[in-house]
């Protein structure tokens, strides 16, 4: 008897001159692209996608509550999607990653970069956080975690347990009520983890989005070089990530600034787990207001990293992020003293990279002062970016040497 989760539900005509991104090669259509829908369509089921003229252009999961109406699956006609279908999806991202990264803490689903739109998997030592955002990958979720806990433990990888942190907002614009717990046996939430040395421990039941940003793998080892015997301030330090790096790589002195109290907390103890708490210290408090002050009283460093949440989550936004980025990097270039490095990144996929670099080069107009490029970096290959599908690609890092205007 056939899985009903697998039947195709109708059909999704797409208006003449529509659907340019999926065309392309992105993996959305939108819901101003589509002529008509025929069938008897189901919301979180799966329907064929055609061009005005009939064309066959792929098969995706649809949500008609959703602005992003369906999010493709496969593009060929004789793709069968079943069980089969998501074992292979899952092996090929587990492969890429041993490919690729170090897999003690890795993300290893990674959403449409990986073809599971809408789904993401992080693996903490041997813990899993799942975030789910969509309503036709929901209904696959536990045959794909099953999939990966078989696929994980042929590799001697024992999965200790599975928590879900769909808890975002966004659920709710697909329809659907967000979600945070167990799904697996309870345990302990606090988990221990080691990146470029550095050991942290990871909330993953109440830190940010799934407890760690993974993302910045690289970009954290990329700093190790510049900090040597430097006094470093790190701005919007999360957990510290940023901070015990540049203490663990022989920084003099770092200060270490977030407005979140519990962050702040868990930064300190991840601070003595190194046995950095003598050389790395912390401090709750709003940024924007901070750096005037520091620069008020004469304080300088010889490197200051700006690592910003998301300033814009949306293109109606992007104005008042480009005002945001272009404040916090030019007070962060006053602080640094002459021939120091700013170490800068933005984490907003709506802040193109074109974008970003004018208003850094705006902010270093302002603050008077020239900037030499060290490094350029983005996410960890671990978070794919998948060329034509630029929802993909959001992390932009840099690294620069700053002069004083001559």
């Amino acid at each position: 008897m056939q899985n009903t989760l697998y039947t195709i539900t109708g059909t999704i005509t797409l208006k003449k001159g529509a659907g340019r991104s999926l065309k392309a090669g992105g993996m959305w259509v939108y819901d101003n692209e589509i002529a008509s829908m025929d069938g008897s369509v189901q919301d979180g089921g799966l329907v064929h996608v055609l061009d005005f003229d009939g064309f066959f252009l792929g098969t995706g999961f649809i949500n008609r509550r959703s602005k992003i109406t369906v999010r493709l699956l496969a593009r060929r006609k004789d793709t069968v999607i079943d069980d089969a279908f998501w074992e292979k999806r899952v092996r090929d991202a587990w492969e890429y990653r041993k490919q690729t990264v170090d897999t003690g803490s890795c993300r290893i689903i990674f959403g449409e970069a990986d073809w599971f739109p809408g789904l993401v998997v992080d693996k903490f030592s041997d813990v899993l956080v799942v975030e789910s955002l969509a309503l036709g990958i929901d209904r696959f979720k536990p045959l794909i975690l099953d999939i990966l806990r078989r696929v994980l433990a042929e590799d001697g990888i024992p999965v200790r347990g599975i928590y879900e942190r769909s808890d975002a907002k966004v659920r709710l614009q697909e329809g659907m009520e967000r979600f945070k717990g167990f799904l697996s046996e309870p345990f302990d939430t606090r988990v221990q983890i080691e990146e470029n040395g550095v050991k942290y421990l990871v909330d993953v039941q109440d830190g940010q989005k799934t407890g760690f940003f993974l993302d910045q793998k690289n970009n954290r080892a990329a700093i190790h070089r510049i900090c040597a015997g430097k006094r470093v301030l790190d701005c919007f330090t999360h957990t510290g990530s940023f901070a015990l790096n540049a203490g663990k790589a022989g920084a003099a002195d770092v200060l270490g600034v977030d407005a979140s109290q519990t962050g702040i907390d868990m930064a300190e103890e991840n601070a003595r787990l190194n046995g950095l708490q003598d050389k790395v210290r912390f401090t709750c408090a709003d940024v924007f207001d901070l750096l005037p002050r520091l620069e008020a009283e004469g304080e300088r460093y010889g490197v200051v990293i700006l690592d910003p949440p998301a300033f814009t989550k949306s293109r109606n936004s992007i104005k008042n992020a480009v005002k945001g980025y272009r404040e916090i990097n030019l007070r962060g270039l006053k602080l640094v003293e002459d021939g120091g490095f700013l170490v800068t990144c933005s984490c907003s996929h709506f802040m193109d990279p074109e974008l970003f670099a004018k208003t850094i080069r705006e902010a270093a107009h302002g603050a008077h002062k020239r900037l030499r490029q060290v490094y350029f970096g983005t996410q960890c290959c671990d978070h794919p970016i998948l060329w034509a599908a630029d929802e993909s690609y959001y992390l932009k890092f840099y690294i620069f040497q700053v002069r004083e205007e001559i």
